[in-house]
């Protein structure tokens, strides 16, 4: 129901099941290992948040902050550099070997693959790890974005390699069908996040990439001495980032996952949307949608995502963008001795939902149904740094979007 915060959450109806095959933990591991061996890896932080824990009410808040990932300020180089390397392992006929960074990247490699070229849309991150990845192994990308892209996106890429990126006058949907379009009159390799009807295979290979978060995070709250978290909470755009946690902790806890709610912006909530239909059957968001999570603007749920979150996740939220920029700020300027966190528009949005259901009385029905209490942990994967640092600042420095009041506390 509606409530006087525009936030909406729907429960789902999860079937279970066996978790996905492609993201079972032996596989996994195998994507670990390659991206241990890629020149300027390191496992990112895991930011514990005990004051504002116990400011909420709540057992424990760990944010993975993906904003220090190969000096990308964002975690979508892992999909990237994975997915690039399995398709140049392929073109080689080493795609049945254990991949190697150092290998891939030798004079010999480098001089048989120069001429491949990746292309890509994106509304940023992902072309920026397109782009990166590409250049690691000598190659080159091509990357298209969509209508509304902020310059310092496009720039952010280009400057990787004199990348070419066009921006067109398509929203990000249409994007992604005409960067497809490109890739087959040019002959170049399509890597993209998202999977439709016949092309599966790399959009697999990117969400197995981004499965190293998770395997980071879960060993990091072990040193904690967190077992389990209890809940999770994951944005979705097409969703391979947030299938792929969730197909991967459904494996890890043999179907026992923690509760995980699916956060959107309301604008573009396909997700929330295609569980609310209740037909089993992904739901479209059409037009030219329009919010600050830039990240998560997708209208189309990824056919390699949607059954996994369909079967897995429990919540699905719909988030008005003051949501993500109350995250911002409050990521941006801890409380007692917690570490600060810097999070763009599509990063912070998963922690401003938390808050709210810990601290409005308006929203408790939803926080007694989620069973969010004083012995709660929650995860969060915070996505993205600063990646629009003028945007940043309107919101965590000059308070744009902030949180509106609720009709009882109005004057």
């Amino acid at each position: 129901m509606a409530d006087d915060y525009g936030i909406l959450i729907f429960e789902g109806e999860p079937q279970g099941g066996n978790p996905p095959g492609f993201l079972r933990q032996e596989t996994v591991s195998a994507v670990s290992m390659f991206h241990k061996t890629v020149v300027g890896y390191e496992r990112t932080p895991l930011v514990s948040l005990n004051s504002l824990s116990k400011k909420l009410g709540i057992g424990g808040i760990f944010v993975k902050d993906e904003s220090y990932r190969f000096g990308l300020n964002a975690f979508k180089g892992l999909g990237g550099i994975y997915a690039v390397g399995k398709i140049i392992s392929k073109q080689l006929g080493m795609d049945d070997e254990p991949m190697d960074f150092e290998r891939l990247t030798s004079p010999e490699i480098k001089a048989k693959i120069k001429d491949m070229v990746f292309i890509t849309a994106t509304d940023g991150n992902h072309g920026r790890g397109i782009a990166w990845a590409a250049s690691k192994f000598g190659c080159r990308a091509v990357v298209y974005m969509p209508k509304g892209s902020k310059e310092h996106r496009v720039n952010a890429i280009r400057n990787i390699n004199n990348t070419k990126v066009t921006v067109t006058d398509y929203n990000y949907d249409d994007t992604v069908r005409f960067a497809a379009k490109c890739a087959d009159e040019n002959h170049w390799f399509l890597v993209q996040d998202t999977g439709w009807e016949g092309y599966e295979e790399v959009p697999q290979w990117i969400t197995q990439g981004y499965i190293t978060m998770a395997t980071e995070a879960l060993e990091q709250l072990k040193s904690a001495r967190i077992e389990k978290p209890t809940h999770v909470f994951l944005q979705a755009g097409v969703g391979s980032m947030a299938a792929g946690i969730l197909g991967y902790l459904a494996n890890y806890y043999g179907g026992r996952q923690p509760i995980t709610t699916i956060v959107e912006p309301d604008t573009v909530a396909c997700f929330f949307e295609s569980a609310k239909a209740s037909d089993g059957q992904p739901h479209g968001i059409p037009g030219n949608p329009v919010t600050i999570m830039a990240g998560l603007n997708c209208g189309q749920p990824s056919t390699l995502a949607w059954p996994i979150i369909r079967d897995f996740a429990k919540y699905y939220a719909s988030c008005p963008d003051y949501v993500s920029a109350r995250g911002m700020r409050i990521l941006g300027n801890p409380i007692g001795d917690d570490q600060r966190v810097i999070s763009g528009e599509s990063g912070a949005v998963g922690l401003g939902l938390l808050t709210m259901l810990m601290e409005k009385k308006e929203l408790k029905t939803y926080r007694d149904a989620m069973g969010l209490d004083e012995k709660s942990v929650v995860l969060i994967i915070n996505t993205e740094g600063n990646t629009d640092p003028a945007g940043y600042q309107e919101i965590v420095h000059d308070g744009k979007m902030p949180t509106p009041y609720s009709n009882e506390n109005r004057a």
